[in-house]
């Protein structure tokens, strides 16, 4: 059973997954509208990875005899400045997440919760791993710069990425189905 101050925590969690979820989908309908179709599936994406995670906090807080609490989404904004700037917001987004995943980890291993604690690890490596894309993808838009071809060469650097994704996500899922 888990101590209620790390069930609020998780629940907390939950909000801020879900809100990033929803934030990655308005940011891809932008991409949409924008004609930017790489970096909206690129988006697409996330918001479906943000909504995984959240269900996986849903499920452990419930197969842990708790109550996940499904919260309310904040509206995401709908118009951005430029791709750059989505991409800079993106960051501090995902930095902000892993700073919640930290104080959740520091909570678990305090209230000696080793159950949470070792849930928590995936989201540990989960969130380096969403923060050095994002930083890769910021350096690829400096490098890009902000020319009047720089939209075409953004997204089509997203393409590549999203496609690089789709490959190690189908050989994870070969070698899963070969150990079964």
């Amino acid at each position: 059973m888990l101590k209620q101050n790390i069930l609020e925590a998780l629940n907390a969690q939950i909000n801020l997954e879900a809100n990033s979820s929803a934030t990655y989908l308005s940011m891809a309908s932008w991409c949409d509208r924008e004609g930017l179709r790489g970096c909206a599936a690129f988006f697409y994406a996330q918001s479906d990875e943000e909504r995984m995670h959240m269900l996986k906090i849903v499920h452990y807080i419930n197969d842990m005899d708790g109550h996940a609490i499904i919260p309310a989404v904040d509206k995401p904004d709908s118009v951005f400045e430029s791709i750059q700037s989505v991409f800079k917001m993106v960051y501090d987004q995902e930095r902000a997440v892993t700073e919640s995943i930290n104080k959740l980890m520091t909570l678990s291993q305090e209230g000696h919760d080793h159950a949470t604690t070792v849930f928590l690890q995936w989201y540990v490596g989960e969130q380096r791993e969403e923060e050095g894309l994002v930083r890769e993808i910021l350096d690829k838009i400096r490098l890009i710069g902000s020319g009047s071809q720089s939209l075409y060469y953004i997204d089509k650097e997203l393409e590549r990425i999203n496609k690089a994704r789709a490959a190690a996500a189908g050989a994870a899922d070969a070698g899963w189905e070969a150990k079964a």
